[in-house]
């Protein structure tokens, strides 16, 4: 009976690791799938929607007008996608260089994002239909509220950036190093830019950025 229960326990505790190990994947695939999601949803939106004009109108102004439920959907979806992959990040480098604070700031990146989608922006800049050509007179707390979100989820990327370059830099992966601290110096050039006519699109681009960069980590996270 003794060895029956150890066979048994062994047995249990395999298949215990067996699903914490499937329970991790889900968690990174769906780390992974977060940028695709957002780029091709706002792509479609920006595509489809009559009137929208990306060269003046930023994508968080999608969440506006009829329509508008889409992108909102769109950010909080992805930034659950995004707490996902940083739970999975967190579980599978536990203990290796950058386990702590890398995954800490996707999970602040997507809490950002479910942050700018639950509060929208002020209607502005033509959109939609009806709304001032320029920036509004006022601000609504909404309107803060968002602009706060967004900061976190696109301030904290770039630096979780830097965190996870330092750590392949120093494990001999410099190639990997290398796209990881071009990715941060892309982001911040890109938005630091002076030039606010372009602002809209480069806010576009960032997030191609950003978003691949977190694809890619999520698709391969070991930093060993």
């Amino acid at each position: 009976m003794t060895t029956t229960a150890k066979v048994t326990s062994a047995g249990s505790a395999v298949a215990d690791v067996d699903s914490r190990r499937t329970t991790t994947r889900a968690l990174l695939a769906g780390g992974a799938a977060a940028g695709p999601l957002f780029v091709v949803v706002a792509a479609a939106q920006v595509l489809t929607r009559d009137g929208f004009d990306l060269s003046r109108q930023p994508l968080s102004l999608l969440a506006l007008g009829d329509l508008g439920w889409i992108q909102t959907a769109n950010f909080v979806l992805t930034g659950l996608l995004a707490l996902a992959g940083a739970v999975g990040l967190r579980r599978t480098l536990r203990g290796e260089p950058g386990g702590t604070w890398g995954p800490a700031l996707i999970a602040v990146h997507g809490l950002g994002l479910v942050i700018a989608g639950v509060l929208v922006s002020d209607p502005s800049m033509g959109w939609p239909a009806g709304a001032p050509e320029g920036a509004p007179d006022t601000m609504s707390w909404h309107a803060a509220g968002h602009g706060v979100g967004a900061g976190l989820a696109f301030g904290s990327l770039p630096i979780a950036c830097l965190v996870f370059a330092r750590t392949w830099w120093r494990a001999g992966q410099r190639g990997r190093a290398a796209y990881s601290l071009g990715s941060a110096v892309a982001v911040v050039a890109i938005l630091a830019w002076p030039d606010q006519g372009t602002l809209s699109i480069r806010m576009a681009l960032a997030c191609l950025v950003t978003f691949g960069w977190l694809t890619a980590l999520c698709a391969r996270p070991s930093t060993r």
